[in-house]
């Protein structure tokens, strides 16, 4: 398995000059250059971009967040390892397609954006600034809603950069829990009303869940017949990698399908809490060697049945997105060598 050339070392790239007043630069001596290079078809990315933090990693030098938020993602995009973003800020509110035109325009060709669906329709309740439940959300599943304000704009803007269009489902009340076959049969009239084709695209649509006990052979069966991807995320509030990937299978059977993963949070930790702990997200402090080797697995799995991986990770899976995407991409260059014949 061949490595990623530096940027010094690509046909064509310019050498670097004076950046111009705001401009961000990528680090050319970041240690994410000497990551292996993989297939086209696996795409590996963190969730978001703009993290100060990440200065001698993915940035040349020190930049506030909000600049990095407008401007940095086609200094991130410049990173051969990063072929991917979650955009994560469309599940606090959608946006418009000339701001998703706008991402687009920022990174090459061949970069796939991973795209979350607003809590508008994805949270079953409406929740107060600080996060707990407040009313029941009457927009829950609605598949109008979903289609205007999230699946049109975004495929419009972002056209062949769309990648997989991800449903996060909110913990869900217990009432609500307690009734999970009401709920799986919601997601598939949910589903089953969303565009299948939007021009000439067949959209991704993938679901992730917070609630372990929606994860069942009843559900696969349903995202199975509507053509939706499961998507693996690695939540504290999730079972563990090993569980999902068996619930996967019973999805595709022996043939894998496209692969998608969220690597969201290292398992034990509460959200805010593994925030303090990791900030400024510059190293890894709490590394998950088995989730990484079984995500490395399933990646290969997926690429040799000729499928489409995306795998993100966020800064609080193991203290940094972009240094848990290189080790894992090396995980998954030795998978790669070892099945090759």
């Amino acid at each position: 398995m061949s490595r990623q050339p530096g940027l010094f070392e690509t046909p064509g790239m310019p050498k670097p000059t004076k950046p111009a007043p705001g401009e961000v630069r990528p680090c050319w001596e970041s240690p994410l250059l000497g990551a292996p290079a993989l297939p086209p078809e696996i795409r590996l990315g963190t969730s978001s971009w703009f993290f100060p933090g990440w200065r001698g990693l993915v940035y040349e030098g020190v930049y506030p967040q909000t600049a990095l938020s407008k401007r940095g993602l086609t200094a991130y995009a410049q990173i051969p390892l990063l072929r991917t973003v979650s955009l994560d800020r469309t599940f606090y509110a959608p946006i418009t397609t000339v701001e998703y035109a706008r991402y687009a325009t920022q990174v090459p060709d061949g970069f796939s954006f991973v795209v979350k669906a607003p809590a508008l329709v994805c949270d079953a309740v409406v929740r107060g600034e600080d996060g707990r439940a407040r009313v029941p959300n009457p927009h829950f599943l609605d598949a109008a809603i979903a289609a205007r304000e999230f699946v049109v704009p975004c495929l419009e803007g972002l056209g062949d950069k769309a990648g997989p269009l991800v449903f996060q489902v909110s913990p869900l009340p217990r009432g609500l829990v307690e009734e999970a076959a009401g709920v799986i049969e919601r997601l598939a009239a949910f589903f089953a009303a969303l565009p299948p084709v939007l021009g000439n695209r067949r959209p991704i649509y993938a679901l992730e869940l917070r609630n372990p006990e929606l994860l069942t052979p009843r559900l696969m069966r349903m995202l199975k017949e509507r053509g939706v991807r499961y998507c693996v995320g690695l939540h504290d509030r999730m079972p563990e990698v090993e569980r999902q990937a068996v619930a996967l299978k019973a999805l595709d059977g022996e043939a894998p399908g496209d692969l998608v993963v969220r690597w969201n949070l290292h398992r034990g930790f509460l959200y805010q809490a593994a925030k303090q702990r990791y900030d400024p997200f510059d190293k890894l402090v709490d590394e998950d060697p088995e989730s990484r080797r079984m995500l490395a697995r399933m990646a290969a799995a997926a690429f040799k049945a000729r499928r489409r991986v995306w795998i993100t990770a966020n800064n609080k899976a193991e203290g940094s997105a972009p240094l848990s995407l290189l080790k894992l991409s090396e995980e998954i260059a030795a998978e790669l060598a070892a099945s090759s014949p």
